[in-house]
């Protein structure tokens, strides 16, 4: 009997720094290992870590790392600010499948497709801030709070408001959606910028507004908005308003954005098998009514067409943060207003209170052993009825009987 062991691995700081020792950026070790920028990137955070061959080719490209000769770069540079969504077969040539028992195995796997549907991620707020793949100067001075923040807008809300598009089938609920979650990524930027991943939060952010039941009882969402032009684009957007709003959500995130299925199951609160059970049974509901989207590839494919043929804007930066300034004041002002109303309250109450206790007055009761009235109270009418008839029949009654003696 045999045993076999995984090729060890530095730890996952380690292996971020090996990778930025050797000048490479995620995109191009990715395409170096055949894999997408968000599996390099789950590795390097340590959410996920790579079995079998991809294991084997990434320990070996990092011992070349650590041993300064770093690899031959086959792929060009992209620039970070310019959204993309990579998807393709992996190394058997087929499309890969959600698979729950064999771990941490990410969806689309090459960078030969780009669309429009989603950005590529960035692990931190300084680098999307930079938008750039060049890294900046070490004297240029650091980004204030407002200008990552913009950065982080501009590099991730045009497509994050075409997948919300998908997501709910609304314009202006999907606009709104980018708006609210980046307005709340605004309230808490010190967590924000320090997350390993702020675009997902701001995505998980917009996604939870998004599906939010309480949107039905709004008077605007009453009525449904006008569908998409093409008769193509309206079949689909059917057919993913009619699934589960968790099913759509990890058919988009798999499917339409290209996240690992462990990365989508972290993403929508769910196990991992849970989340490929979600998926699977999508696929199916899908294919059942759009035969030509059975294929993975081409039904990514059409969810980045359908949502780039919509023209969906989202609002600039400077006027997002401005919003989100002026909505925490307002509410502010009201928990204020409201704490003012309480303790007036309070205050006129501890006013009026008395100072002492009154016992209240107990209900009548039954005494007893008391004696009764020896007064005559007033007649009632029947008694005045018969004193009357006694006082009359006094004159004119029969003679009196007196006995005689003899």
């Amino acid at each position: 009997m045999t045993q076999c062991f995984d090729t060890p691995l530095p730890p996952p700081r380690e292996r971020r720094r090996l990778r930025e020792k050797g000048s490479l950026t995620q995109a191009q070790l990715a395409a170096r290992l055949g894999v997408s920028r968000e599996t390099v990137r789950a590795w390097e955070t340590g959410r996920s870590t790579p079995s079998g061959r991809k294991r084997d080719s990434y320990a070996k490209l990092l011992a070349g790392l650590a041993d300064e000769r770093p690899p031959e770069v086959t792929a060009p540079q992209k620039a970070e600010s310019a959204p993309e969504l990579t998807t393709g077969p992996d190394e058997t040539g087929e499309p890969p499948t959600p698979d729950p028992a064999s771990g941490p195995e990410p969806g689309p796997d090459s960078d030969s497709v780009t669309t429009a549907l989603a950005p590529a991620p960035a692990p931190t707020a300084t680098a999307t801030a930079t938008a750039t793949a060049t890294p900046p100067s070490p004297l240029s001075p650091p980004l204030t709070p407002a200008q990552a923040f913009d950065a982080l807008y501009a590099f991730c809300a045009p497509a994050l408001v075409r997948q919300t598009y998908l997501l709910t089938g609304r314009r202006e609920l999907a606009r709104e959606s980018v708006e609210r979650a980046f307005q709340a990524a605004w309230q808490r930027w010190p967590e924000v910028a320090v997350d390993p991943d702020p675009p997902s939060w701001v995505r998980a952010t917009a996604y939870e507004y998004a599906l939010s039941p309480w949107h039905r009882f709004r008077p605007r969402h009453r009525h449904p908005e006008p569908p998409p032009a093409d008769a193509s684009d309206r079949a689909l957007l059917d057919v993913l308003l009619t699934l589960p709003p968790s099913y759509r959500r990890t058919l988009l995130l798999y499917d339409g954005v290209g996240l690992g299925l462990p990365e989508t199951a972290a993403e929508t609160e769910a196990s991992t098998p849970a989340a490929a059970n979600r998926l699977l049974h999508a696929r199916a509901a899908v294919a059942a009514r759009l035969p030509e989207l059975a294929e993975p590839r081409e039904l990514h494919s059409r969810l980045a067409e359908t949502a780039s043929t919509e023209r969906l804007r989202a609002a600039k930066p400077p006027a997002v943060r401005s919003d989100g300034e002026r909505r925490a004041r307002y509410w502010t002002r009201a928990a204020i207003a409201i704490t003012v109303a309480i303790i007036g309250a309070t205050a006129l109450t501890l006013r009026s209170a008395p100072t002492r206790y009154e016992p209240p007055v107990p209900p009548g009761e039954t005494v007893r052993g008391v004696p009764p009235r020896t007064a005559p109270g007033p007649l009632s009418a029947a008694e005045l009825a018969l004193r009357a008839k006694l006082r009359a029949e006094a004159a004119n009654g029969p003679e009196r009987l007196l006995p005689e003696l003899r």
